[in-house]
């Protein structure tokens, strides 16, 4: 069986339809027979129908698109946001194209011309909302705007009116707990290849609410045999995520909680969102180098804060470097690091342990060290939001 979902309005349904599909010379139909339907649908209604093989025959069935006015979209937006088909907790939305937020999430949309959608030439970046304060927020917008330098987009705005515009959006959120999502586009304008026709570039920012931080629990990454990225788009943020995507999906698949990408060389580089360490058996923090993978704002603060176990004699250094994957593996500990999950340990590598299979303390530390760094770490990490 399937299920045409739909919105409110009315429908007539009774025809059969078939579609012919040709394999060298011979032909394969298929004929959908739909129920017989007469009325209104209701909102994300459905109506049921069986899929059988069916005599050829013409294609006769038709679809009634109904012409919607701009308070028809925005009340079914507003019903396809009420239904619950969105997971996550829109607070706001600024747009630099109606130059205002939004608290109202059915309006939180964008051009469907915009090149970020269509072209993937945009930029994005993050920042955590903690106890009123925006972390780290200086430290990651540096990196968005190296990432629009990169992409060749120039931004709308200075640095100073965009820290602001983000700043303010989170406070128009009312928003404590939560993330800040931001994007700078080549902006809408046309479905060409280039921006060149494009009216202006465009800015965004949506504010997300989340009650508490992500748990330390343990998990298990697989060698991913999906293609890294070349070195020139690695070190950038970009929208271009499907190779993230694909690798992080191949992972599930296989029961994993993501894939760890390699590098040309066949030294271990990242993950599809977030950067990796090893604890090795001279109780060494090492983590890949930054050339050919995105500097992590987390990864980084991580390195710093890390001193404090080499100080009281956890650690006994701190270092990037090359890790094979033989040393990963034979690794005390691994874990991944990032701003969505702070600090996460890897208890298995695709067959093999990490070290008795269990989180270790190492891992344990440096989350706390960043939990509490978000809470209570000094004014450079930390930007208080007015609210």
């Amino acid at each position: 069986m399937a299920s045409i979902q739909g919105f409110r309005g009315h429908a007539i349904v009774g025809a059969r339809s078939t579609a012919a599909i040709r394999f060298q010379g011979s032909s394969l139909r298929v004929g959908i027979a739909f129920s017989s339907v007469e009325g209104p649908l209701n909102k994300f209604g459905s109506l049921e129908c069986s899929c059988r093989m069916e005599p050829p025959q013409a294609c006769n069935s038709t679809v009634a698109l109904p012409l919607l006015s701009i308070s028809e979209v925005t009340e079914r937006l507003r019903a396809f946001h009420e239904s619950g088909a969105r997971n996550q907790d829109y607070m706001a939305m600024y747009s630099s194209i109606v130059g205002g937020v939004t608290t109202d999430p059915a309006a939180m949309v964008i051009p469907m011309d915009d090149h970020m959608v269509h072209r993937g030439h945009g930029i994005f970046d993050t920042a955590a909302i903690m106890d009123g304060h925006l972390y780290e927020l200086d430290q990651h917008l540096d990196r968005f705007l190296h990432s629009a330098s990169m992409a060749k987009i120039d931004p709308p705005f200075d640095r100073s009116t965009m820290r602001s515009i983000l700043i303010e959006t989170v406070s128009i959120s009312k928003c404590t707990h939560g993330s800040l999502r931001y994007w700078l586009s080549a902006g809408p304008g046309d479905f060409q290849l280039t921006p060149s026709g494009c009216t202006g570039l465009a800015f965004y920012a949506v504010v997300i609410r989340v009650h508490s931080l992500p748990s330390p629990s343990g998990c298990k990454v697989v060698t991913s045999t999906i293609p890294m990225k070349p070195q020139q788009f690695s070190i950038m943020k970009s929208t271009n995520y499907l190779p993230n995507v694909l690798s992080k999906m191949e992972a599930e698949e296989k029961g994993a909680y993501i894939g760890i990408w390699l590098d040309e060389e066949g030294f271990v580089a990242e993950g599809p969102n977030m950067n990796v360490a090893f604890v090795s058996k001279q109780k060494e923090l090492i983590m890949p180098n930054f050339d050919k993978i995105l500097s992590g704002c987390t990864a980084k603060r991580v390195l710093a804060l890390a001193d404090r176990l080499v100080a009281d004699g956890r650690l006994t250094g701190v270092r990037l470097g090359n890790v094979t994957v033989e040393e990963g593996k034979k690794a005390e500990e691994m874990m991944l690091i990032g701003s969505g999950v702070i600090v996460k340990p890897v208890l298995q590598w695709d067959d093999q342990l990490i070290g008795d299979g269990k989180e270790g303390p190492i891992a344990q530390a440096l989350y706390d060290l960043i939990a509490e760094d978000m809470k209570s770490g000094p004014t450079a990490v930390r930007v208080p939001v007015p609210y």
